[in-house]
């Protein structure tokens, strides 16, 4: 009776996920389902995410998923770099704008973030902070 298997020594089997998936999809996961919440109360009405730049945000949060099922170092770091970059920049003149119409209306306290903007946010820092921890681990022999 034949094997079917050979004789010579198994194949090493390739990774699907990289040291950085783990803080990628996390980040990207904050970031979409803070995409979709409410980002903005002004005196008790609620303003989504995705009538702004949530949608902007979405599709950041889908890349750095995309990133994280992808087994190489530098496509991570740069997914990270795009996604996290590109949300930051997004919530950060969000917040400008929040602080800019309360000054101008003078109006503190009445045009608050709210929780979507806020998870969007920390989306953003996980995700720059893992692209660091990618980009400073060395890289390990296939």
């Amino acid at each position: 009776m034949a094997s079917t298997t050979s004789a010579t020594a198994p194949t090493a089997r390739r990774r699907v996920l990289h040291p950085g998936s783990v803080g990628m999809l996390v980040g990207g996961l904050m970031t979409v389902v803070g995409s979709l919440l409410p980002w903005v109360v002004v005196l008790g009405v609620t303003l989504y995410g995705t009538g702004g730049g949530g949608l902007w945000t979405l599709c950041a949060g889908f890349v750095a998923i995309a990133g994280a099922l992808v087994p190489r170092r530098w496509s991570a770091v740069a997914h990270c770099a795009v996604a996290g970059g590109a949300t930051a920049f997004i919530a950060g003149w969000q917040l400008v704008r929040i602080v800019d119409l309360s000054a101008s209306s003078g109006a503190w306290g009445q045009v608050l973030p709210s929780m979507g903007l806020v998870m969007v946010a920390g989306g953003a820092v996980v995700l720059l902070r893992t692209g660091v921890r990618v980009w400073r681990t060395p890289a390990v022999a296939p």
